[in-house]
């Protein structure tokens, strides 16, 4: 129980919440670590050379890239239907590609590239309706920020409407996920991230404060610990008050071990938009001056990753596990979390060390993660 008591102890000081002055750029990737992604690209050092390589072959870097806004993106269970879903996540995509070929190239086509696709959406944009809502505005959101933050803050030239652009994400985006989700636990990981990177990006220490804090609670029900006790932490709001309550939700499973997480038994892919989400959001507090890899969510995303990554590389799943069967495809999410807790602070992570070497260069999952290597690969910064 002392990770718990640690972790509570944390989340009550001041220190986890908002920054004094935020830094910028600071919404998952770092000033620092741009330099230094730069640096390995020019000198063509690997695998950062071939990371980046593969990012402009990729449709993302396309110059020809048309915008495709609309005010009302409707998005129902699994995108169907799906009006403006793949459009709007692509073009959030498309936008921080192009803020990263602009940072690594000082090529001006690729800023004013990722300028227009943000001020094409949001000149159009009004809201995100049906089933999906939540999480097309926790995927979209997580890219946007992520763009504004590199162009508003590296690009030399104008940016005329980027203030509109804030606009878009203070009344369009954030009030469809600061309030948080019951669903499984990436919905609101996911919609936690977005709500963290935009409220760095319009300075909104109300939000931040709000987001992380529930951020840190589904983070804790999210990914058990054998310090937990019998059962997994809850979210109090969901109201899971009985172990036959509980083993439900964890999608059947009965048995608690470490690194194991609530939606592991449905499939690793979901699992990893938590897994991910949980990364990025610890990444951007650590830019933000505060380091969550040392408290409990450290832990808990060292150890499901680990825990993913040795059936992801093929270990036998035992019977006790999810009936004995997986459904693999982890994702590239392990590059951000990797290098935190393995590089900066000397973790022992060897499952997941083989994993993302193995998938080296990770690319995108077209959702909400986009070019990991490049920018986290063995980054010291």
């Amino acid at each position: 129980m002392v990770v718990t008591a640690f972790a509570l102890g944390v989340l009550a000081r001041p220190a986890d919440a908002a920054p004094a002055a935020f830094v910028h750029p600071g919404v998952t990737v770092s000033q620092g670590q741009l330099d230094f992604a730069r640096s390995k690209v020019n000198a063509g050092a690997q695998p950062w050379k071939g990371a980046f390589d593969a990012m402009l072959a990729s449709k993302y870097a396309d110059l020809n890239r048309t915008p495709k806004p609309r005010a009302v993106v409707e998005c129902g269970s699994y995108s169907n239907p799906n009006h403006g879903c793949t459009d709007e996540r692509e073009d959030a995509i498309a936008a921080y590609t192009d803020a990263l070929a602009w940072y690594i190239t000082r090529d001006e086509r690729y800023a004013k590239k990722a300028i227009q696709l943000m001020d094409a959406w949001s000149a159009v944009i009004t809201d995100h309706t049906n089933s999906n809502a939540p999480l097309q505005t926790g995927w979209a959101g997580s890219s946007w920020p992520r763009a504004a933050e590199i162009i508003k803050y590296t690009y030399t030239g104008s940016w005329a409407n980027s203030g509109r652009f804030a606009t878009m994400l203070r009344n369009v985006h954030l009030p469809e996920i600061i309030n948080g989700s019951k669903s499984n636990g990436n919905w609101e990981l996911s919609m936690m991230e977005a709500a963290v990177g935009i409220s760095v990006f319009l300075e909104d220490k109300s939000s931040y404060d709000k987001a992380m804090a529930k951020f840190r609670t589904r983070t804790a029900a999210y990914v058990y610990l054998d310090s937990d006790g019998e059962l997994p932490k809850t979210v109090p709001s969901q109201n899971l008050d009985s172990r036959d309550e509980i083993v439900n939700y964890w999608q059947g499973q009965s048995t608690f071990v470490t690194g194991l997480t609530q939606e592991t038994c449905r499939d690793l892919t979901h699992t990893g938009y938590g897994i991910s989400a949980v990364s990025h959001v610890a990444e951007t507090s650590r830019i933000q001056g505060l380091d969550l890899y040392g408290t409990d969510v450290g832990e808990r995303l060292r150890q499901a990753l680990g825990f993913q990554a040795r059936y992801e590389l093929g270990t036998a799943v035992p019977g006790w596990l999810c009936g004995g069967s997986l459904k693999l495809g982890l994702g590239p999410v392990t590059e951000v979390g990797y290098n935190a807790l393995h590089n900066r602070l000397g973790m022992g992570m060897t499952n997941t060390q083989v994993l993302t070497e193995r998938n080296r260069p990770a690319g995108s999952n077209n959702l909400f993660v986009a070019w990991e290597t490049l920018t986290h690969g063995d980054n010291p910064s």
